[in-house]
């Protein structure tokens, strides 16, 4: 048995080719032990204590853990073996980039958890949709950062000339932003929308052209549902540079009624026209107090009364409209006040 254990295979004798392979084991099994230890004693003292942070730390620690520990193991065995320095170069050179690699991942998995366990029962707690979508934008970005740094250190140690890499991803950053410059913008504008809040979900909403209700707001486009019921999306960047009218914080809604009475009317109907849409007007149980009222032109065809009156926020504006216009046409009519419509008057000479 001694005499096997003297044979040289690949440079190094079987028995230090056994002691290798059994401190490989040996990790192995410790890494096994290392896990039941996490999962039936470090996770339970973890759950005792009041706060959330050590139980993420211990549940996303415990699996690269383990594998930095077979790493060791590796380490340890490769260590006790002869080899020529070109694959002992290569060995330390891959070795270097698995660890730093497990690292990097172990980071990424520990900032993935608290993102999840503290930002996002902030963000369900919001009203806006926005934040919920730019939730996991943000943790991606946040994981390809980590992984990014990693893997360029993990370069780095292993030999490779990280600056061209750096150079090279910097001259095809530079082409990917110029070809995504408007799906830029239009991230920037949800940003804006959901930091300078115009308007939030089922607001009334005016902007180039279209007049509707806010639907959805999503990291590059809004949708709105305009009054005559078609779906408009916006792109975002659109709320960056146009103005944007939030028909829904208006204090009341402002109605302006231009009539056209007969020349025929007389000063005494043309005052007694005016008490009546007082009257109607201020009687209105929809309307607010303020109103503006005055014969204000001699037109063409007919003696004009602008009328402008406000109605409450909250009360059916159509509605309110069409009974004070119904009632002006009724309590017109009962008083013999004729509205005029366009006429012309020709006047012909004969000539002898």
């Amino acid at each position: 048995m001694s005499d096997f254990l003297e044979k040289t295979f690949y440079g190094n004798t079987a028995g230090s080719w056994l002691l290798s392979l059994a401190i490989v084991i040996a990790a192995v099994i410790a890494g096994k032990i290392l896990f039941w230890f996490i999962n039936k004693i470090v996770k339970k003292i973890a759950a005792k204590s009041k706060s959330k942070v050590d139980d993420i730390i211990v549940d996303m620690v415990e699996e690269p853990s383990i594998v930095l520990l077979v790493l060791f193991g590796i380490w340890m065995a490769f260590h006790r073996l002869t080899f020529g320095q070109t694959f002992e170069d290569l060995f330390i050179k891959g070795y270097y980039f698995i660890v730093i690699v497990t690292i990097t991942w172990l980071i990424a998995r520990l900032l993935d958890a608290l993102i999840t366990e503290y930002l996002e029962p902030i963000t369900k707690k919001s009203e806006s949709d926005l934040d919920d979508q730019l939730l996991p934008i943000f943790k991606k970005a946040m994981r390809s950062i980590v992984w990014i740094l990693g893997v360029i250190i993990a370069l780095d140690n292993t030999g490779f000339d990280v600056g061209a890499v750096l150079a090279g991803l910097g001259i095809g950053g530079l082409a990917l932003a110029m070809a995504a410059k408007d799906l830029v913008s239009n991230i920037f504008g949800g940003i804006t929308i959901f930091t300078d809040k115009p308007f939030k979900i089922k607001d009334r909403i005016k902007i180039g052209g279209f007049d509707g209700t806010v639907e959805e707001i999503g990291i590059r486009s809004t949708k709105i549902r305009t009054l005559e019921g078609r779906v408009v999306t916006v792109p975002n960047a659109k709320f960056t540079d146009s103005m944007v009218e939030n028909v829904t914080l208006e204090p009341n809604r402002k109605v302006v009624l231009n009539l056209g009475l007969v020349y025929d009317t007389s000063p005494e109907d043309m005052q007694l026209a005016m008490n009546t849409l007082r009257d109607i007007v201020s009687k209105h149980k929809s309307t607010e107090e303020t109103i503006h009222l005055a014969f204000n032109n001699f037109g063409d065809s007919s003696l004009d009364i602008l009328l402008i009156y406000y109605i409450s926020k909250g009360e059916d504006i159509l509605k309110t409209q069409t009974e004070i216009n119904l009632d002006i046409l009724s309590r017109f009519a009962e008083k013999k006040l004729e509205f005029a419509y366009p006429t012309q008057t020709i006047l012909t000479q004969q000539i002898n």
